[in-house]
């Protein structure tokens, strides 16, 4: 079992970055295994931990193809359809309330 080093926070050297860092610089892990870890002490639980990898062997971010896009746009399309009166709401229903904002508040109609 190899150890991986380990950094305080804010103390990584230069070239190794976290997951969110590589898809900022348009990069992915691109399958390498994690390089060191960063951790960040807190007072009364167990420390943060960031995995980083190293920036030399990531790779680009694979672009959309047109399948993809067809698929998210389905998956959008389906999450603003009202489940109570089945109308497109042209907005995402929020999980919070289950159904379009004038199903759920029907006595508040916009006086407009």
């Amino acid at each position: 079992m190899s150890s991986l080093p380990v950094y305080g926070w804010r103390l990584a050297p230069p070239g190794y970055a976290t997951f969110r860092q590589l898809r900022a610089q348009g990069l992915r892990p691109g399958g390498q295994d994690v390089a060191a870890v960063l951790e960040r002490p807190r007072r009364r639980r167990g420390p943060l931990v960031a995995y980083l990898y190293r920036v030399d062997r990531a790779k680009p971010v694979r672009s959309m193809t047109p399948a993809r896009w067809a698929a998210l746009a389905k998956a959008n399309a389906a999450q603003q359809v009202c489940p109570n009166c089945r109308q497109d709401a042209g907005y995402r229903i929020p999980t919070s309330l289950g159904m379009c904002v004038t199903c759920a508040f029907p006595e508040e109609q916009c006086a407009a």
